[in-house]
């Protein structure tokens, strides 16, 4: 595609226009990856966005159960409409590579993998027939994961792990058996890091687990010696804006650190995280960037980045 039709849409502020042209979504949680506007259509009632930035992660789950799951079926088929809503949103977009995490709780909650792999295979080729998708595998809520890993790894259906350690859950040394047996399967490694913590723990996880993409990182951006390692080691980092606002991981979208990690050279890319409690599309996304002051040829580099691989 001409990178003029990127540039011109954001440049006249047409979010339709940018609506139509390739992006991805790296780093978007299944369950939470749909439009607020499609749940409102299929429950009829009408969810309002969160008004302010959250205080914590615990405030933000809380928000999403009282605003989003009350109003869905607890149940298999609520479930599957979230999930449905994703694949929906994914073509709406023009997702054409999208990366969905899911825990193992969800394989679970289906019956197993046999389960889980037919359900959702079938909501893909429904919905988003024309998307790539790349689900991760979701680890890091208990140590009873373990127990999971041959067989759901056996399925070759995952497209990558993605470790969510905040509840420190696992050792170093647990999570680098968890990413030795996932490499040996050719899984994309991903861990969760650098939203909160250290800048330090950015270079920790991604040079000890050997990471190919971190979720979020941005904290690397207080470290020049970080992003140099990032860049150097091309460790990909999946970053969300809106999602650093709404968590105060940054003030405003004029002060994320996405385009100093850019300028050293750290390839990043741009995505949702939790659509539902987010409300901010992709397009959305590089609207915000740009109207922040990030130049259009320098997001469509970004964009690219995406597109690569998923």
């Amino acid at each position: 595609m001409n990178q003029s039709v990127f540039i011109d849409a954001l440049k006249n502020n047409d979010i339709a226009a940018l609506a139509k042209i390739p992006k991805s979504d790296l780093h978007s949680h299944a369950g939470r990856a749909g439009n607020l506007s499609y749940i409102e259509r299929y429950t009829h009632v009408k969810i309002k966005p969160p008004a302010h930035p959250f205080d914590s992660l615990g405030e933000m789950n809380s928000w999403f159960n009282k605003n989003v799951k009350s109003v869905l079926p607890e149940s298999v088929d609520g479930y599957l409409k979230r999930i449905e809503a994703a694949f929906v949103q994914a073509a709406t977009d023009n997702i054409t590579v999208l990366a969905l995490s899911f825990g193992i709780d969800e394989i679970e909650s289906l019956g197993g993998m046999r389960s889980f792999v037919s359900n959702i295979d079938m909501l893909h080729k429904t919905f988003a027939p024309k998307t790539m998708f790349c689900p991760d595998l979701a680890l890091g809520y208990t140590t009873a994961e373990l127990r999971s890993l041959d067989e759901i790894f056996s399925f070759g259906w995952f497209n990558g792990i993605d470790i969510m350690n905040y509840m420190n859950t696992y050792s170093m040394h647990e999570m680098k058996c968890i990413c030795h047996k996932a490499k040996d399967c050719g899984l994309i490694l991903k861990a969760h890091i650098g939203e909160f913590g250290e800048a330090e723990d950015v270079y920790r996880y991604g040079n000890e687990l050997e990471l190919d993409q971190i979720q979020h990182g941005v904290l690397a951006a207080k470290s020049p010696r970080i992003m140099r390692w990032l860049a150097d080691n091309s460790v990909q980092l999946n970053v969300c804006p809106t999602s650093n606002y709404m968590l105060k991981v940054c003030d405003c979208y004029e002060s994320h650190p996405i385009r100093t990690l850019f300028d050293y050279g750290v390839k990043v890319t741009v995505n949702t995280d939790d659509l539902l409690i987010f409300n901010s599309t992709v397009s959305e996304e590089y609207l915000k960037l740009y109207h922040a002051g990030i130049p259009a040829d320098v997001l469509d580099i970004i964009r690219k980045n995406g597109l690569e691989r998923g």
